[in-house]
């Protein structure tokens, strides 16, 4: 064997071992009995242990410098391996299993205060947990910024500037449409109870029509849905609410988005460095344009309205023109996953900015309650009641994801781009969707951008799909014009 396939073949067997450990993850979110925290965070450091001993193996800085590539695929491949190998090299195994484990613990620790609305409760796991990421995040930085070396895991290329200069550029235009919606008629919400059966019937129906295969995936609830696995074991979650069946179906299509991406990635990749999505912009990409420029369209809703009212009969909403209206309707709720697609870019930059002082040590954890719901009121103008509706309510920060909330908002800026370019390749997308037909549309987007897996670089990767380099303004654009319709501006 060549020391390319020596090197592949042993990144296949740790790219397995990591397929475990994330069921394992899983397994914890949706059926692990709850007493069983202490031991599943054992396991979790052991997993840990064992990937981390196998990602710094001497024997891969051997195989990447004799590795000779033959092709694009190859020379993909091996950049992705050094990467990896590059940054775990700094970091201690004792450190990456600490870290592991804690956040094993954190989660579950997380949800219990969100239903107890105690952050109190979870502030010491919180405050552990950040000194292990600031820890981890020095020894990759090498004396750079602690933000940007964190920031790589999630959106390899990207620094905490230029995501910042991007926010500085949004902001602007979405406070000034928002300002412009909340001075005019809103749409009175749903009101009516949507029993959980009938949304998880209906929620699955929503996850084929945007052409998850269930074959190969699951569906099950979990408090804060969420997408896990790759290849031909892709698994999603969602959520019910008896008042609010959109926070399941919106939720369902999001992680669909995400899910789809990783089934309709090449097979040939499955257990290689390309096998999984690029980044988690990438993967937001995926999830948002599902979710919102496909999900919430005046076409889709008219066929959904029709999907509603034969699972729930008679709803208390006259037409789809209404319903496409309560679908959209723009208001400051707290909940960053419930968030209207006016005001969740607005959700992002609160927990950038905090996450952001948080690892540089400007703001600790016992400040990070009033810090939250001051800014939150300044952004939202409307007061925090709880801390489940507050500082509590993502999953995040309890598994050590700092980084990770910036890609969500870069997801719908690479979405607004691809979106552009999809009208223009299916001039009659409305048509179809009106009769709950989503192919043409994911069709083109795995065709352009989902088979290819990690093949190229996260921008590259939009900027191939889309014909041009990406860039905010087509979002800010579809924005503006899709809710000066809707709101008669």
């Amino acid at each position: 064997m060549s020391a390319y396939d020596e090197l592949m073949a042993f990144n296949r067997v740790t790219a397995a071992l990591g397929s475990v450990a994330g069921r394992t993850g899983w397994d914890q979110e949706t059926v692990m009995p709850p007493g069983s925290s202490d031991l599943r965070a054992e396991e979790m450091a052991a997993l840990e242990e064992v990937l981390h001993a196998r990602k710094t193996d001497p024997r891969i800085g051997e195989w990447l410098a004799a590795a000779q590539p033959a092709d694009e695929v190859a020379k993909a491949s091996l950049r992705h391996i050094r990467r990896i190998y590059d940054r775990s090299v700094k970091v201690p195994s004792g450190l990456a299993t600490a870290i592991a484990k804690h956040t094993s613990k954190g989660q579950g620790i997380w949800a219990k205060a969100r239903a107890a609305d105690d952050f109190a409760s979870f502030a010491p796991t919180l405050t552990e947990m950040i000194r292990l990421k600031r820890e981890e995040a020095a020894a990759l930085a090498d004396g750079g910024d602690l933000y940007d070396a964190l920031l790589e895991d999630y959106e390899p290329g990207t620094t905490g500037a230029e995501l910042q200069t991007l926010f500085d550029a949004m902001r602007p235009r979405l406070v000034a449409l928002r300002e412009k919606i909340l001075g005019a008629d809103a749409p009175v919400g749903l009101d009516h109870e949507f029993d959980e059966a009938g949304q998880l019937a209906l929620s699955t129906t929503l996850a084929k029509t945007f052409g998850y295969d269930l074959n190969i995936g699951r569906i099950d609830k979990a408090v804060h849905p969420f997408s896990s696995g790759s290849g031909t074991d892709v698994r999603i979650t969602t959520r019910t609410s008896l008042r609010d069946p959109f926070n399941c179906f919106y939720s369902t299509i999001h992680e669909v988005g995400h899910a789809t991406y990783e089934q309709n990635i090449d097979r040939a990749y499955e257990l290689t460095p390309l096998g999984q999505g690029v980044s988690m912009g990438v993967h937001e990409s995926q999830s948002r344009i599902y979710e919102n420029q496909l999900g919430r369209s005046r076409a889709f809703t008219s066929w959904l309205y029709g999907q509603m009212r034969d699972q729930f009969g008679d709803f208390g909403v006259a037409d789809a023109e209404t319903f496409y209206r309560i679908v959209n309707r723009v208001s400051s709720g707290f909940i960053r996953t419930e968030a209207d697609e006016v005001h969740y870019n607005l959700h992002i930059m609160l927990r950038f900015d905090l996450e952001r002082q948080l690892i540089a040590g400007d703001l600790e954890v016992a400040d990070l309650e009033d810090a939250w719901n001051t800014r939150f009121e300044q952004d939202f103008g409307v007061a925090v009641d709880k801390p489940s509706n507050g500082v509590l309510q993502d999953v995040h920060w309890s598994f050590g994801l700092f980084g990770y909330f910036p890609t969500y908002s870069l997801g719908n800026v690479y979405a607004g781009n691809l979106h552009h370019a999809l009208r223009a390749a299916v001039p009659d997308l409305d048509a179809q969707l009106a009769t709950g037909d989503t192919s043409a549309a994911t069709g083109w987007l795995k065709e352009n951008l989902q088979q290819f897996g990690g093949l190229r670089e996260p921008r590259e990767t939009i900027a191939k799909a889309c014909g041009f380099e990406p860039t905010e303004a087509p979002l800010l654009d579809y924005l503006d014009a899709k809710f000066a319709d809707l709101y008669s501006l």
